[in-house]
C-alpha cells in the first residue's frame, strides 16, 4: 500500500487535503482513483488507512477510515555529520532515516570541503525513505552548525560516540554499552584535525571508537556506525 507523511491530525472521519506534489504522484504517476486507499503517518498518531474521497490534477482529498498501527517512538538517537558532497550527503540521510535516527545534525569542521547544503532537499529525502521504510515518524533534519558551537550548547546527558580514523579507539560494538540518548558522529572526507581530536576525547560525554582498520569513506562510515549502534542497544535487540 502507498504511505505518504502527512502534517494534518489523524482520526476517523479526518479530511486531509494533501499537497500538489503529493496529489500528482496518486493521481497522475500511481493512477489512483476515488475510492483507492493509502497509508498515511504523521509521526504523532501512529499510521492510518485512509481514501480518496476526491481526485483532480492537482488536488486530491483523502478521508481517514481508522488506524492501523499505534505510534512507536524510534530510540533517541542523533546523527551528528560533517558536510561533505551533496550526492554522498544525501545518501547518508535516506540511510539515516532508514536506520532509525531521529535527527540529522550537519556540522562543519576545520576540513570540511562543503560548506553549504540545501536542508530542504535533505528534508524531502528523509521524508520519502520514512515512507518507504515504514517508519510512523521523520528524522529532523537540522540546519548546519559549526562543530565547536554544537558542542559548547552539548546537552551533557546525551553520550557522543565519536567515530575516530586513527583507529587506537575500542570497536564501536566493545564501546556501546548502554542505551539512553546518543549521537553518533562522523567527520569530514579529510578527517578532524589534530584539534578537533583533542578536543573531543576531552569530553566527558564522548566515546572515541574505532570502525575498523579502513578508512572508510564518510558515507560508508555513517551506514556502518548507525549499523553497529542498532544492533548493539537500539531496537534491533
Amino acid at each position: 500500500m502507498i504511505r505518504l507523511f502527512v502534517p494534518h491530525d489523524l482520526g476517523p472521519g479526518a479530511v486531509l487535503d494533501i499537497d500538489e506534489g503529493q496529489s500528482r504522484y496518486l493521481s497522475a504517476v500511481m493512477r489512483q482513483a476515488v475510492g483507492d486507499e493509502v497509508a498515511v503517518f504523521n509521526g504523532r498518531d501512529g499510521e492510518w488507512r485512509a481514501t480518496l474521497a476526491k481526485v483532480g490534477k492537482r488536488a486530491v482529498t483523502l478521508t481517514a477510515l481508522s488506524r492501523t498501527r499505534p505510534q512507536a517512538t524510534p530510540p533517541d538517537l542523533d546523527l551528528v555529520i560533517a558536510l561533505v558532497k551533496r550526492a554522498r550527503l544525501e545518501t547518508i540521510v535516506e540511510k539515516a532515516a532508514e536506520l532509525g535516527a531521529r535527527r540529522v545534525q550537519p556540522v562543519v569542521t576545520e576540513r570540511t570541503n562543503a560548506d553549504h547544503t540545501r536542508v530542504d532537499r535533505l528534508r524531502a529525502i528523509a521524508v520519502e525513505a520514512s515512507e518507504q521504510t515504514g517508519r510512523l515518524d521523520v528524522p529532523e533534519v537540522l540546519e548546519p552548525l559549526k562543530l565547536e558551537k554544537l558542542l559548547a550548547t552539548w546537552d551533557v546527558g546525551r553520550q557522543l560516540l565519536f567515530c575516530d580514523e586513527a583507529g587506537d579507539a575500542a570497536p564501536v560494538l566493545s564501546a556501546v554499552k548502554a542505551g539512553g540518548p546518543w549521537a553518533i558522529l562522523i567527520g569530514p572526507e579529510g578527517g578532524f584535525s589534530p584539534k578537533e581530536r583533542a578536543q573531543l576525547r576531552a569530553l566527558p560525554y564522548a566515546v572515541p571508537a574505532s570502525l575498523g582498520p579502513r578508512i572508510l569513506r564518510a558515507d560508508t562510515a555513517a551506514i556502518s556506525a548507525l549499523t553497529l549502534w542498532q544492533a548493539a542497544v537500539g531496537d534491533w535487540t
